[in-house]
C-alpha cells in the first residue's frame, strides 16, 4: 500500500520540520533557520516513500510480520534487537507553521501533533541509529472524558479494536487512519524493523465502548459516591502486596465495608427497559453522560493492587470484570446479593481468582492481539499488567497469538528482576526489568547490577537508561552519566538494548511520573518554554529536536553492539579479573572460539589505572594474537599482552577486542 501514498503539492516550502529530521537524500527546495528547516511537504514525504519503496523485494507481503515473511519459528530475534520506544503523538509532534505556539491543527492545515505519516518520515533516523524494533505505546482509540491533562492518557482505551483518529495526517486526503497505520508497519518491515505494540487487557477507559453491549463487564458506583471514592487504607499493614491471610482480615475493616457498600449492579440489570431506551438514544460519545443522568451511576475508577499505595485513584480507567463471582477470599465475608466490587484481591486476579470465569469477556480479550496480527502484521506485544491477570487467561492470550505466529514475542511488564523466572514459565520472552533504576545510580547500584543482578536473571530484560515512565537520563545528575549508562546498556549481560524516544536528543522532560519520580519531576524546562510542566502521556507535547552529539554516540555504540552481537548473545560471559578491585570498576567479558571482548567502566569521578588479567579471566593459558582498544569513537592498536593496562578518566569506559589462540 505504501506506493499509493500521494500528497497534494503546496506552492512553496512552508512546512517546518526539525533540521535533524531532514532526510539526507531529499533534493527539493529547503530553507534553514537555526535548528529548523522549511520544506514543501509533498516532495519531502514522497522522497522518503521513494527511498523506502526502492528497498522492497518482489514477492514479499510486508503487511505480515517479519517472521511470517521469512518463515521464522523461534523468538530469539528479540535477544538480538535494538528497540526504539515511541509515543507517536509526541515523538513526531512539531510546530509545522514555524511561528507562534504549538497547536494540534494549525492555520496552514498542518497537524502539529504526531501522525503515522510523520513516523514513516522518521524511519531514516531510526535506521541511522541502528534500530530494528519500533515499540509503540498504545495507538488505539483513547477516551476524552475523565481524562488527565489536556488530551488524556493513551492507556485509557475507549475501543480496543480501533486506531485513534488523531494519528491521521490531513496531508493524506481520502485516507483512513487504519490504512495509515498499516503503511507504517509495512514501511518498517521493508526496512527490516519489527513493530511491537502495547496491549492493556486488565483496564479500559471509563466510557469504553464495550459498555454499550456489556455493562455487566464493568464495576459501577453511584455518582454521589464518586467524590470521596478511593482505595481503603489499612494503616496497620503498611505498604504491601495482598496475601490470603491479610485479605481475609481486611474484609472486617470498617473502611473496607464502607468501600464495598458504594458499589451497585450495572444499569442494565437494574432496569433493562430504561437501559435499552438509553442505548437507543445514545452514541459512543455521550452514552456515559446519559447513564449518569438517568441512572446516577458511573464506572468505578481504578487503583493500585498494593495495599496503602500512596498514589491516587486512576480516574481515567476502570477495571474489567474478569469473574462473575467474588474472589475466594471474600467467602463468608460479604452477603450473597453484594454487587460486583473492586478491592485489592479483585484487581490481583492472578493471586485471587474467582470460580466463575466471565468467559465471553475472556474470549474478547484473547481475540484482540490476533486481530492486530492479521490486520496489521505486528511482531510482538508488551502485555500491560499481565502479572495481574488470571494465569489461565494469560496463557490463552499468549497461545492465541502464537497459534498464528510462532515467533510472536511477549514482553512482560515485570519490573522486579527476580520475577523473570515466573515470566519465563508463563511464556514471556523478555521482561522490562529495573536497569533504568539501578544503572543511573552509578555510585550505589551500577556495579551490583552489572556484576550480579544482570548476570543471574533468567530471562532477557530491557536494558535502558530511561523508559517512558521514568526520569530522563539527560536530567539525572544534569546528564553526567548519559554516555556511561548508555554504553553499559549496550553490553550488559542478558540485556535487550532500548532507546527511549527523545533520549538521543537529550530531552529532559519526562513523559510520565510513573516510576522513580515525584510531582516536581515534570518541571525540567525553562519557565519560558511552552511545554514546562507538561507530560506527553496526558498533554500536547513536542520534543526539543536538535542536533546532538549523543545521537551519533548512540549510533556508534549500537553499531559496536551489532559487530559483536554473536559474542554477546552466544558467547560465554565471564567477570573480568582485574589487578585490583574496589567495586568501582564495572566489568564484562564475552568469549567465543578465538575471540573476546572486554568492557570496563569507571564508576568513580577519579582517574584510575587498572590491569586486566586475560588468562585469569579466561581461566586458561592464552596466546594473545591481537588487541584493539575503543573509547569514544577511536580504535587504537594495543601491544598484545596477557595483562592489559587500562587508564580510565572519571566515569570513562572502554572496550577491548581480543584475538587469541
Amino acid at each position: 500500500m505504501i506506493e499509493k501514498i500521494s500528497i497534494k503539492p503546496r506552492k512553496k516550502p512552508d512546512y517546518c520540520i526539525p533540521r535533524s529530521w531532514l532526510f539526507d537524500e531529499y533534493d527539493g527546495e529547503v530553507k534553514f533557520e537555526d535548528e529548523r528547516a522549511f520544506v514543501e511537504p509533498a516532495s519531502y514525504f514522497e522522497s522518503i516513500i521513494k527511498w523506502i519503496v526502492q528497498k522492497k523485494e518482489k514477492g514479499i507481503d510486508y503487511t505480515k510480520s517479519l517472521s511470517l515473511q521469512k518463515n521464522i519459528k523461534d523468538r530469539d530475534w528479540i535477544r538480538k534487537s535494538v528497540i526504539y520506544s515511541s509515543l507517536v503523538r509526541s515523538t513526531t509532534a512539531y510546530n509545522h507553521k514555524g511561528f507562534g505556539r504549538f497547536e494540534q491543527d494549525d492555520i496552514l492545515g498542518y497537524r502539529e501533533s504526531g501522525t503515522f505519516l510523520k513516523m514513516i518520515a522518521l524511519l531514516p533516523h531510526l535506521v541511522k541509529l541502528g534500530v530494528d524494533v519500533l515499540y509503540l505505546l498504545p495507538v488505539t482509540q483513547s477516551s476524552h472524558i475523565f481524562r488527565k491533562g489536556e488530551i488524556g492518557s493513551p492507556y485509557s482505551v475507549k475501543d480496543f479494536l480501533k486506531i485513534d483518529s488523531k494519528y491521521h495526517d490531513p496531508l493524506l486526503e481520502g485516507w483512513n487512519v487504519d490504512d495509515e497505520f498499516l503503511v507504517l508497519v509495512e514501511a518498517c518491515h521493508i526496512l527490516g524493523i519489527r513493530v511491537i505494540l502495547d496491549f492493556i487487557p486488565r483496564t479500559a477507559a471509563r466510557d469504553c465502548n464495550l459498555i454499550l453491549e456489556h455493562p455487566d463487564w464493568f464495576y459501577w458506583i453511584k455518582v454521589d459516591d464518586l467524590a470521596d471514592y478511593k482505595p481503603p487504607k489499612i494503616p496497620h499493614l503498611g505498604f504491601c502486596q495482598p496475601d490470603f491471610e491479610n485479605m481475609k482480615k481486611i474484609y472486617d475493616q470498617e473502611q473496607v465495608i464502607k468501600h464495598i457498600g458504594k458499589f451497585t449492579f450495572d444499569p442494565k440489570k437494574i432496569d433493562p427497559d430504561k437501559w435499552e431506551k438509553i442505548k437507543k438514544d445514545s452514541n459512543e460519545e455521550n452514552f456515559m453522560y446519559n447513564i449518569a443522568k438517568h441512572f446516577s451511576l458511573v464506572t468505578a475508577p481504578g487503583f493500585s493492587d498494593w495495599i496503602n499505595d500512596p498514589q491516587p485513584t486512576w480516574d481515567d480507567v476502570t477495571f474489567l470484570r474478569l469473574y462473575l463471582d467474588h474472589p475466594v477470599t471474600a467467602e463468608g465475608k460479604i452477603s450473597k446479593d453484594q454487587a460486583p466490587y473492586v478491592l485489592f484481591d479483585v484487581i490481583k486476579a492472578s493471586r485471587f481468582p474467582g470460580r466463575v470465569q466471565n468467559k465471553e469477556l475472556w474470549d474478547y480479550i484473547a481475540s484482540v492481539i490476533p486481530y492486530f496480527q492479521k490486520r496489521f502484521g505486528i511482531d510482538g506485544i508488551r502485555l500491560d499488567m499481565g502479572h495481574a491477570l488470571p494465569d489461565e487467561l494469560e496463557q490463552i492470550i499468549i497461545k492465541n497469538a502464537r497459534m498464528y505466529d510462532p515467533s510472536f514475542v511477549f514482553v512482560a511488564e515485570e519490573l522486579e528482576m527476580h520475577r523473570a523466572k515466573e515470566a519465563k514459565e508463563a511464556g514471556y520472552d523478555v521482561i522490562i526489568g529495573n536497569s533504568w533504576w539501578m544503572l543511573p545510580r552509578v555510585h550505589e547500584k551500577t556495579y551490583e547490577f552489572v556484576q550480579s543482578v544482570a548476570v543471574n536473571v533468567e530471562l532477557p530484560y530491557i536494558a535502558c537508561a530511561e523508559t517512558p515512565d521514568t526520569p530522563r537520563i539527560a536530567h539525572r545528575k544534569d546528564g553526567k552519566f548519559k554516555h556511561l549508562v548508555a554504553f553499559l546498556c549496550a553490553f550488559a549481560p542478558n540485556g535487550v538494548l532500548m532507546i527511549n524516544s527523545g533520549q538521543e536528543i537529550e530531552e529532559t522532560q519526562p513523559m510520565n511520573l510513573g516510576l522513580d519520580n515525584d510531582a516536581c519531576g515534570r518541571f525540567t524546562l525553562s519557565c519560558e518554554d511552552e511545554f514546562q510542566g507538561k507530560l506527553a502521556f496526558f498533554d500536547h507535547y513536542a520534543m526539543h529536536w536538535k542536533k546532538s552529539e549523543l545521537t551519533d554516540f548512540l549510533s556508534e555504540i549500537i553499531e559496536l553492539r551489532r559487530q559483536f552481537l554473536d559474542l554477546i548473545v552466544n558467547g560465554t560471559y565471564r567477570p573480568v579479573y582485574l589487578s585490583w578491585q574496589d567495586g568501582k570498576t564495572a566489568n564484562i567479558s564475552y568469549w567465543k572460539d578465538n575471540k573476546a571482548i572486554i568492557i570496563v567502566a569507571n564508576l568513580d569521578e577519579s582517574e584510575r589505572d587498572i590491569g586486566i588479567e586475560l588468562e585469569k579471566t579466561y581461566g586458561k593459558v592464552l596466546d594473545i594474537q591481537d588487541v584493539e582498544f575503543w573509547s569514544k569513537s577511536n580504535w587504537q592498536q594495543e601491544r598484545p599482552s596477557k595483562t592489559l593496562v587500562c587508564k580510565l578518566k572519571g566515569y570513562d569506559f572502554a572496550l577491548y577486542k581480543i584475538d587469541f589462540k
